[in-house]
């Protein structure tokens, strides 16, 4: 007995030897007034910008500005229990998010508090979710693919690893389904995916996410949701957790796509509290901050150098036009942000074609150079054939008789346009995309009605799986293709395009 209690004297000799003796100073401020998710607090004249507070009830909330009477806070609680004359308190910290591989499936708030009622995520750290881009010496080239699975993006507007490409387009004309594809496709990939919804409606929301369950491969995505309903605050961060929670994977070496649907709510939602805490509005009453809010989230997309660990961070960001006009001020702040965009157009929705992806005002300026070499020999010129196909379509309205020629290449250009749709949910591998160009090009798909292409297309996958199995896994592990797989493949497609179209 006597020895124990000698152990424990020791113990807390030591720990009483190690604690600092001193006075404790903490700085306490109150609430001047409060609405809307903000609160003006005054007392408080050492907090810094994005400094994290604590109220009286437990609540939290992050600095946005500073004044010479007040401080305006953003909460990210809700504000209903925050009343004037609480206390508030500093933390000397900023807002973090849990990061880590238990994150992996998980469907979680801005702050990383779980949503799927699955328990507590089992993160491996937290991390600030403003960090600084990585510096121009530690990123590498784009010239990885990052396969969406759609032909038409595939083929023209080639996405790269560490590559942001916008995806703007009106309301209902399909943006966050071609996303969604893009996140489904990687079920096959190495790469990792991160969807942020701000301010999307929960059901739309529960939709994406019960369509990677089904059709993806949900146990490597993350889905970090800011309903509507939540606080402004929580809408605010949630794109710059997302990115935080990307980079994790990213330092490591690994490869992340993040889709940010939308950067239209997320700059209505700093409007919001800009012109709450005071700020002076400019255009359109967005405080002139919002260009270097979106560019220093982009920024942090980049595929990193060897010395760095190779790993990419390629971003998806969304965002939506009203009737169709790009020269809008938030739409031409994000392009002359982003590495390319692909436009959606409501009239080719509107008259069938899905996905809607407007050819002459959409653009990658990465380009070819990411694209599988077999895929970039095979489509190198079908931009420039289906513009000239639009063109010659249009002529022809106005009731001219083409000549034969002109004619021939109408004709070829309806069947194009019938490769370009494609249904949601049915990615396309590299060698189905090849498959398919070359066919068009040796005019394979001439004879064929225009209705047999989509039936033909949607049993191209599982005729190549049969007829030549070796063929495929190996266009799809190098992206390569010498002149006799070439050859190989042109007859499996023909031989399939002539038995669902009746030859011989």
């Amino acid at each position: 007995m006597a020895s124990g209690a000698d152990e424990w004297l020791a113990r807390s000799q030591a720990r009483v030897a190690r604690t600092p003796v001193g006075p404790d100073v903490q700085q306490v401020g109150r609430v001047e007034s409060i609405g809307d998710g903000v609160a003006m607090i005054t007392g408080l004249p050492d907090a810094r910008l994005d400094e994290l507070l604590h109220f009286a009830g437990g609540e939290a909330g992050f600095v946005q500005t500073l004044d010479d009477r007040h401080i305006g806070c953003v909460l990210l609680d809700d504000a209903a229990q925050v009343k004037a004359g609480d206390l508030v308190t500093r933390t000397d910290q900023v807002v973090r998010v849990p990061v880590g591989p238990g994150l992996l499936g998980r469907v979680v708030d801005p702050l990383g508090r779980p949503l799927d009622g699955n328990g507590a995520v089992a993160a491996e750290g937290r991390e600030p979710i403003e960090r600084p881009a990585p510096a121009i010496i530690d990123r590498d080239l784009v010239t990885q693919p990052v396969q969406t699975g759609t032909l038409v993006v595939d083929a023209m507007f080639a996405l790269g690893r560490g590559q942001r490409e916008l995806i703007l387009g009106d309301r209902a004309t399909g943006k966050t389904s071609l996303a969604v594809d893009a996140i489904i496709n990687q079920r096959s990939s190495d790469i990792l995916c991160v969807y942020v919804a701000i301010g999307q409606k929960s059901s739309s929301v529960a939709r994406v996410i019960d369509q990677v369950r089904r059709h993806g491969a949900p146990e490597r995505c993350i889905f970090v949701v800011a309903a509507p309903a939540s606080a402004p605050g929580l809408q605010w961060i949630a794109p710059f957790a997302g990115f935080t929670i990307a980079e994790y994977f990213r330092d490591r070496g690994m490869h992340v796509l993040v889709v940010v649907d939308d950067l239209t709510k997320h700059a209505a939602t700093h409007r919001e509290i800009a012109l709450l805490t005071g700020q002076p509005p400019g255009r359109e009453a967005y405080p002139g901050d919002v260009f270097y809010l979106h560019s220093r989230l982009l920024e942090r997309a980049a595929k990193l150098s060897p010395e760095k660990g190779g790993g990419s961070l390629t971003a998806l960001p969304i965002a939506e036009t009203d009737a169709g006009n790009l020269s809008a001020y938030i739409p031409t702040n994000l392009i002359s942000i982003t590495d390319g965009q692909i436009v959606l157009d409501a009239k080719l929705f509107a008259q069938g074609q899905k996905p809607a992806v407007d050819a002459g005002t959409s653009v990658s300026r990465v380009g070819g150079k990411t694209q599988a070499r077999a895929l970039r020999d095979a489509t190198g010129s079908m931009r420039l054939e289906y513009a000239q196909f639009l063109e010659l379509e249009m002529f022809t309205r106005f009731g001219e008789q083409p000549e034969a020629r002109v004619k021939a290449q109408i004709e070829r250009g309806h069947r194009l346009r019938a490769l370009l749709g494609q249904p949601q949910y049915r990615p396309l591998r590299v060698v189905d995309q090849v498959a398919l160009a070359l066919a068009l090009n040796e005019g394979l798909f001439d004879p064929v009605a225009v209705d047999a292409v989509g039936t033909i297309r949607a049993a191209l996958p599982d005729w190549l799986n049969t007829q030549l199995p070796d063929l495929v896994a190996a266009v799809e592990k190098s992206g390569t293709m010498d002149q006799d797989q070439k050859a190989a493949l042109i007859d499996a497609t023909s031989r399939l395009i002539r038995s669902r179209s009746g030859g011989a």
